[in-house]
């Protein structure tokens, strides 16, 4: 690998150099040959061979330099004050076979300075399952970090109960968060200046050749962070705890805990069972996106040329940039032209399954079987639970939607319609239960499901022979998706 550790070069106080706390007799979980291609880690040996012992802190590569980030936050709106690192460690920065900068993150790697009443562990249910989801984002073309792979351990982790303690190494295009520059400007804020030259030259390099380098920047981040989100939307995708200190400067998906993929379609579903008022619920995220940034923002009028009018141009892109992205998205999975009469079909749609609790990824697959029935055997069977399931009422507009739609179809040229709704519309997202089949598996120390899981999500688009039904099944209309836990 390409070692280029540069974090360890600034100020002292923004992190804790310290090693791994090894965990117990560890074994191998999955190892994700994807990313260790992109890294280049496939090329060393050493790493190879080692991969076990150095995700679970048994061995610490020379070219390493293991540190706990320091950072602060707002967490479900409210000020948290100091927080940081405390079950993970920076271990190194590399560029990738593109020549991108990327961070090496040890997730449950032991005590930090920043781990509060935390005992700096993971456990493996939320190991496997954020190893998973950040390889289904990523497949799924959505800026995420994902992960190298996971070890579990005979370490004992209590939470609810005793539960095995792993560790995951995750990689991100960068680890610094919202919250890195609020802990700044709380407790050292005569670094922000050096610090936002960091952030600049190493992830944004391009905003050096602005007049206002500082203002190109803080643009940037907020238009990365809209596409970002409006990628979650057009997925069904919910982050479920989108604090400050939870969002990435480079507008990639970082730190999803209690997430989920949204299986019925219901705006205001709910996926953290923590969040008692609603605030991180699907319909919510592209607002929170804005709040979020508007708290992180005026930090930055401490800099030279840096004025709340200046801020407030920096901001003003957001909504814009959501509006386009998600709606230009939404058009394509339906296989139209961004215009007016595209986006009042893609509405009206949205309606219908709202209003008839229908699946969201089954049910924007199978409009395939609608436009183009006889090469499209499984969007075909889907096409028709989904009308079963439809009421009199509901069959009337269906059929009165589904005949405007098909005449808007035949305006544009049929392959390209075709090639945009199968590439924009999953047949496999990382459903609840899919992922809690893993689960299962892994705690009676098998992994083949895991692996099986990670396969198919490495396909998502694709229809696939070592599915089974379970993988694309929606639960009953009448029960609700389940929401997750922030224990892990």
């Amino acid at each position: 690998m390409r070692y280029k550790n540069t974090y360890v070069n600034l100020d002292t106080r923004l992190y804790h150099e310290q090693p791994p706390t090894s965990l117990d007799n560890p074994r191998a979980g999955h190892f994700n040959t994807y990313v260790a291609q992109q890294l280049g880690w496939s090329d060393d040996d050493d790493l190879m061979s080692n991969w076990v012992e150095i995700l679970a802190g048994q061995y610490v590569p020379a070219d390493f330099k293991p540190l706990a980030m320091a950072y602060a936050g707002h967490q479900f709106g409210q000020w948290a004050g100091q927080l940081g690192d405390g079950r993970g460690l920076l271990m190194a920065q590399v560029l990738d076979q593109d020549n991108q900068p990327k961070d090496l993150h040890l997730k449950g790697a032991g005590l930090t300075p920043y781990s509060r009443m935390g005992d700096g562990r993971a456990v493996l249910r939320s190991t496997i399952r954020e190893y998973l989801c950040g390889h289904a984002l990523t497949q799924l073309g959505i800026a995420s970090s994902n992960a190298l792979g996971f070890v579990v351990s005979d370490t004992r982790v209590r939470r609810e109960r005793i539960e095995a303690g792993a560790a995951l190494m995750r990689v991100a295009d960068s680890h610094i968060r919202l919250g890195h520059v609020e802990w700044i400007a709380s407790f050292a804020p005569d670094v922000l200046g050096e610090f936002t030259d960091y952030m600049i030259d190493t992830y944004y390099p391009e905003c050096r050749d602005s007049e206002t380098p500082v203002l190109a920047f803080l643009t940037s981040v907020v238009e990365h962070t809209a596409r970002m989100i409006a990628d979650w939307q057009l997925i069904g995708f919910a982050h479920g705890v989108m604090n400050t200190d939870n969002l990435s400067i480079t507008g990639s998906t970082l730190d999803f805990g209690p997430f989920g993929f949204m299986e019925r379609f219901n705006p205001a579903w709910i996926n953290n069972h923590s969040d008692h008022t609603g605030r991180y619920a699907y319909q919510n995220q592209p607002a929170i996106g804005h709040w979020n940034l508007n708290v992180w923002l005026p930090h930055f009028m401490r800099l030279p040329g840096v004025t709340r009018e200046t801020l407030a141009e920096c901001l003003a892109p957001y909504e814009a940039t959501f509006m386009q992205h998600y709606q230009q998205g939404l058009c394509r999975k339906l296989g139209l032209p961004h215009e007016s009469e595209s986006l009042r079909l893609a509405f009206e749609w949205l309606t219908l399954l709202e209003d008839n609790v229908l699946d969201y990824t089954n049910s924007f697959r199978a409009l395939l079987g609608l436009v183009a029935p006889d090469d499209h055997p499984y969007e075909k069977k889907l096409l028709s639970v989904l009308t079963t399931e439809l009421n009199t009422e509901a069959s009337l507009v269906w059929q009165e939607w589904s005949t405007r739609y098909l005449a808007q179809i035949e305006q544009q040229p049929r392959e390209e319609a075709i090639l945009s709704m199968q590439t924009s519309n999953p047949v496999y997202v990382l459903r609840n239960s899919m992922a809690q089949r893993a689960i299962t598996a892994a705690e009676q120390g098998q992994f083949e499901e895991v692996d099986r899981v990670f396969r198919l999500l490495s396909h998502p688009y694709t229809v696939q022979d070592i599915a089974t039904e379970l993988d694309s099944a929606a639960p009953a209309p009448d029960v609700a998706q389940m929401p997750i836990s922030c224990s892990s």
